[in-house]
Formats: C-alpha cells, sequence, structure tokens
C-alpha cells in the first residue's frame, strides 16, 4: 500500500509503510517533522539571500557613469551610514560571503549577481520539491497511524 521511495538517496530501499507499528510510524513521523522544520527555516534563509542578490543587481542597473560625484550613504552596519560621494563609477566593491569583498567592474558585478540569483533560486525549488515528498510521506504516515489505532478498537 503506502511505501517510502528515496530515490534521491538510491542506497535506501523501499519500506511498506503497512508493516510498521505505531511506535514505529511515530518515530518517523517525528523524524519527518524535523526534517520538515529545517526545510522551511534553510529556504527562509534562502530567500533572504535571493532578495538581496536581487536588490544588488537592480542597483548596478540604476548605476552608470551619470552618477559619478553624487551623494550617497554609504553603510558601515545593518543600521549605521556615513555620507559619501561617488568618485570611481566604472567599478564596484562587492561582499562576496563571510566578509570577503571583491572589486569587480560593473558588468561583472552584475553577472555575478545573476549567476548567484539563479543558484539560489535552483536551491530554493529543490528544497521545495524534497519538502513535499517528505509531506506526502509525513501525511500517509498519519493515515496509516489513524487507521491501525481503528483496527485496534474494532
Amino acid at each position: 500500500m503506502a511505501q517510502i521511495s528515496a530515490t534521491e538517496q538510491p542506497h535506501m530501499k523501499q519500506i511498506d509503510l503497512t508493516t510498521l507499528n505505531i511506535p514505529q510510524l511515530s518515530t518517523l513521523k517525528q523524524q519527518l517533522d524535523q526534517e520538515l522544520n529545517l526545510f522551511q527555516e534553510s529556504l527562509a534563509s534562502l530567500k533572504i539571500a535571493q532578495s538581496k542578490f536581487q536588490t544588488s543587481n537592480e542597483t548596478l542597473q540604476n548605476f552608470d557613469s551619470n552618477c559619478e560625484g553624487k551623494d550617497i550613504l554609504v553603510p558601515l552596519t545593518d543600521s549605521m551610514y556615513v555620507p559619501g560621494k561617488l568618485i570611481d563609477t566604472k567599478d564596484v566593491i562587492i561582499d562576496i560571503g563571510t566578509r570577503y569583498y571583491v572589486e569587480k567592474d560593473i558588468p561583472a558585478a552584475k553577472d555575478y549577481f545573476q549567476r548567484k540569483t539563479k543558484f539560489v533560486t535552483e536551491q530554493m525549488e529543490k528544497i521545495q520539491i524534497l519538502g513535499l515528498e517528505r509531506s506526502k510521506i509525513r501525511d500517509a504516515i498519519v493515515e496509516i497511524v489513524e487507521m491501525k489505532l481503528q483496527q485496534q478498537q474494532s
């Protein structure tokens, strides 16, 4: 009837859920709940990263030689900015993660942010697919537990 098929993990075999007892099913359900929570947390983190990459790319779309000499606010922290002026509009310094910064020309920086946005989006899609698979298995487990409980009461 209901089986777990782990296609993304070929070393695992299929398990007929109806052969498991209620404590085993409960343990499996708890594991799936933990996995689903982890997936949700990962998706939230990836969504933040995706948004930052998209915002950075959109900012670069409005950046050209006409901006030279304009006043800007330079972020020192997430909540503290200092006034500054744009001097070089050909190159930008971008944060590539873990507090590493690289100087790139505008086209290379745009390409970087587009590639990172695409990569993060692909990872989000993979996690959503895994989450959907795990959610289906979890729902099947709940149904089987309910069925076994009804059989015990009969």
